[in-house]
């Protein structure tokens, strides 16, 4: 299983026959542990000018064993694909600590931790696999930040596509195998991390896989830069990933519909890890591990998903609830769709035969 080649051909063979579970959430297990600046700051940048609580992907370089202990604690409850510590790990987000050159180090690292504790865990029964975290970014390429000036933006698609390239060097060094571009609120930040990853597949002659999970930011059904589930799909589906869904905003009651939707159309994977339900008046979340779980094992029933876990407030109790459920269950299968020319805007188009 050391082999890269090898991993992505088990994964793929052990995704044809049961809906592998993703991990949950990684800030909800860090904001537990309650650490302060000193903390976050570790041996390595007790001097450093700024604040860095807060810094989550900062952890992999100051307190690492925390990290892979969370990363353990998935991988015991039952999850065959863990994400790195590294969804804000961009030198974009990462200039707000000025942390800017040291963020290949914390995608190696965050690789590393999740690599060794991923191979740890795997047997033959059970491999495990490691996903690399690629956030959206705190910028958007779509919107303007002004509105008073609609055509302003604070970050371009170069800008966009070199942080990523610099983030999924350090992630394949580091030992991932597939690159998980998630939490998608803008499909142009999406568009450049898909063409710095097939940039850099045609640099160095490897193929790597890539999920691809978008947000849907409210009950309008729409990502924040208003593209349906189908345009959305329409959008991406030049990169050929390995699987296609939605994460976070909304917990899994309101995001089946939508879930449901990009089934339909999209003929690879479907992955889902909604919220632990909608946050509380205080930003919390009160879902219970067996009601998550619920939600999940009927869309498994129904034949909806390939690949299930949790995002925000969920925990490692939770990865256990819905590995449990889904034990067993048969993944989606494709939905066969004829060729046609398929466009999209904020709506999708699909030529007529």
């Amino acid at each position: 299983m050391q082999n890269p080649e090898d991993r992505i051909a088990r994964l793929r063979a052990v995704a044809a026959k049961q809906v592998l579970v993703i991990d949950g959430a990684m800030g909800t297990m860090i904001q537990n542990l309650k650490y302060d600046e000193e903390q976050f700051r570790g041996d390595k940048f007790q001097t450093w000018n700024q604040s860095l609580q807060g810094d989550n992907d900062l952890l992999n370089l100051t307190q690492p064993l925390a990290i892979r202990d969370i990363h353990d604690q998935y991988l015991d409850a039952g999850a065959d694909i863990v994400k790195t510590n590294t969804f804000n790990a961009t030198s974009i987000a990462q200039a707000d600590y000025g942390m800017e050159a040291h963020v290949a180090g914390i995608n190696l690292d965050g690789a590393k931790l999740a690599r060794a504790a991923a191979d740890a865990s795997s047997t033959d029964e059970k491999p495990r696999f490691v996903a690399g975290a690629m956030g959206p970014t705190n910028r958007t390429a779509s919107i303007s930040p002004d509105v008073n000036d609609p055509g302003n933006r604070n970050v371009d698609f170069d800008t966009l596509v070199d942080a990523y390239t610099e983030q999924a060097r350090a992630l394949l060094e580091g030992g991932v195998d597939l690159f998980l571009v998630e939490t998608v609120f803008d499909t142009l930040n999406a568009k450049a991390a898909i063409y710095a990853l097939k940039a850099l597949e045609d640099d160095i002659g490897r193929h790597t896989p890539i999920m691809v999970s978008g947000t849907i930011t409210d009950m309008s059904g729409r990502t924040l830069s208003g593209q349906t589930p189908e345009a959305f799909w329409h959008s991406i589906m030049h990169a050929e990933p390995f699987s296609v869904g939605f994460n976070c905003a909304l917990g899994a009651e309101q995001l089946r519909p939508h879930i449901a939707a990009i089934g339909r159309v999209a003929d690879v994977a479907v992955s889902a890890y909604p919220n632990a339900g909608l946050p509380n008046d205080l930003g919390g979340y009160d879902e219970q591990p067996d009601e998550t779980a619920a939600h999940l094992q009927e869309w498994a029933d129904s034949g909806l998903v390939n690949i299930v876990g949790g995002c925000c407030g969920t925990t490692p109790d939770h990865i256990r609830a819905i590995a449990d459920a889904v034990a067993g269950k048969k993944p989606r299968q494709m939905p066969g769709l004829p060729k046609r020319l398929r466009l999209s805007g904020l709506e999708p188009f699909v030529a007529a035969a």
